[in-house]
């Protein structure tokens, strides 16, 4: 996997600084236990997209795949902490997640270009740590299981912006995207040095 050109594909406006992992190697069960979290919340995402816009051509489909495939991530990553000895506690999160749904518009259809659009952005982030971490960790299972996430998460946000091309002229898309990425930085950077797998 050459995985710096394939973290240049996910459209994020900056990419992660080579020093990230140093400063969360420590607090590796926090990362862990972190992600989990948002696997169960990145199947909620998806799932509350199928609810809220029913109706909408291939959408229910598509996004039940991501549902189905976002949970088996998160019973794979309970596997992982039992397999540690570490418990699935719960945590403060980082205020990324919050502070990119405060971007998305409030009037339709617009919102659902930025559910879309946000969420594709989410797994963007999310593939290119899962990267990093499959190039430092140091258990190969682990290090393995994070490649494996880097490809499933590249698919996730390639689908959500595919959506958004569905249903937004490419322009619309590739402008709202350009914007939302600015924002995705500043939302990390609003984490400051909480060791979580979205923060800066």
């Amino acid at each position: 996997m050459n995985a710096p050109l394939s973290r240049q594909m996910l459209n994020l406006a900056q990419p992660t600084d080579d020093g990230w992992y140093e400063r969360v190697r420590e607090h590796l069960d926090l990362i862990l236990i972190d992600h989990a979290h948002l696997e169960k919340r990145a199947a909620s995402t998806a799932l509350s997209m199928i609810f809220r816009y029913t109706g909408r051509a291939g959408l229910a489909r598509q996004l039940s795949a991501v549902v189905q495939e976002e949970m088996d991530h998160f019973s794979r990553m309970l596997d992982v902490l039992e397999a540690r000895g570490v418990e699935l506690v719960r945590l403060e999160p980082a205020p990324y997640a919050s502070k990119l749904v405060k971007a998305i518009r409030s009037e339709e259809p617009y919102m659902f270009m930025d559910k879309l659009l946000v969420a594709g952005l989410i797994e963007a982030r999310s593939c290119e740590r899962f990267a990093i971490l499959s190039e430092n960790v140091e258990d190969p299972e682990l290090a393995a299981f994070y490649r494996e996430l880097f490809e499933t998460e590249a698919m996730h946000y390639t689908l959500y912006t595919n959506l958004a091309r569905d249903h937004f002229s490419r322009e619309e898309v590739k402008a709202r995207l350009q914007e939302l990425a600015v924002v995705e930085v500043e939302a990390l950077r609003a984490g400051g040095d909480i060791p979580r797998l979205h923060s800066y």
